[in-house]
């Protein structure tokens, strides 16, 4: 019994030292969302309107103005840019994204996969390793992870380019992004984009004409303004994505600390209940010594 006692007595203490743990990375993550819900927040209202004076431009288009970025060649040659975090302790968050970019791949790319014209360019430690293992076929490239170690517009800006370019040259045909959308620290969920090329709108923007006024041009317009609203759009995936594993972080170690809360619990009773059996055994014992003697 006394064996027992001791073994739940480092139970209980290895569970407490895990609990202070958990409850310092909530309060850790807690403070990294703050400041990372705050970019994306700010981001977003920019971005999006960025997007809907492109549509704008080009709804209101007349002639043949197309941009470098929006050519819509046969499908050839595919890059899956997928975006996830490069530390774990997240719950599902990571899963979900690699889920959805699996999903993906086989869903709309398998023949390309199959051919050896995939590639998946992979920002964050998570996707890199587990596409580096398990997607056969595919040419996995760098994993970027230091991304997310000081994530700055410049840094984002230089992979955007890469992108940007290599669908220029032809090096690939379409550029998909799947990444963490944040909605808020408890809700984050896998989103799929076309990045490039960039599409045209159709539809009720196509209908309603702006009425712009164009210097020098269209053309030299989209030309600059294109590249512009890619970079900001990649960005905007990152501080997503960064600000979603903050959260999911988050809410993870809550969940942890409160499991670690019912678990000491158990403990406890558990301890009381033995301890309580011990005490009771050695009363029963001296009692019966006791009666022995007293028969002798």
């Amino acid at each position: 019994m006394a064996g027992n006692l001791k073994e739940v007595r480092e139970r209980i203490k290895s569970v407490i030292s895990t609990q202070q743990i958990t409850k310092a990375m909530k309060m850790v993550s807690a403070a990294k969302l703050r400041k990372a819900q705050q970019a994306i927040v700010e981001m977003r209202p920019y971005a999006d309107r960025l997007n809907i004076m492109l549509g704008n431009i080009l709804g209101s288009a007349e002639g043949d103005l197309e941009s470098r970025y929006g050519q819509n060649r046969e499908i050839r040659r595919v890059c899956v840019v997928v975006v996830t975090s490069s530390k774990g302790l997240c719950g599902a968050f990571n899963a979900n994204i690699i889920k959805a970019a699996n999903a993906r791949i086989h869903a709309r790319y398998s023949d390309h996969l199959r051919r050896g014209d995939l590639s998946v360019l992979c920002i964050g430690k998570k996707g890199h390793d587990y596409f580096r293992r398990h997607l056969k076929g595919a040419n996995v490239i760098g994993d970027h992870a230091d991304l997310f170690a000081q994530l700055t517009y410049e840094e984002a800006e230089q992979v955007a380019l890469r992108l940007m370019e290599s669908f220029s040259d032809q090096t690939w045909d379409v550029v998909e992004v799947v990444y963490g959308r944040f909605k808020n620290a408890a809700t984050q969920f896998p989103e799929v984009e076309t990045f490039l090329p960039v599409s045209t709108p159709e539809g009720p923007t196509r209908k309603s004409r702006a009425d712009y006024i164009f210097e020098p041009d269209q053309q030299g317009l989209l030309e600059y303004l294109v590249p512009s609203i890619l970079k900001t759009t990649f960005f905007k995936y990152l501080l997503d994505t960064h600000a979603s594993e903050h959260g999911a972080r988050m809410t993870a170690m809550d969940k942890a600390s409160e499991n670690a809360e019912e678990l000491l619990k158990d403990l406890r009773i558990s301890y009381n209940k033995a301890r309580q059996e011990a005490i009771t055994r050695e009363l029963s014992e001296i009692v019966g010594g006791a009666a022995a003697l007293e028969g002798a």
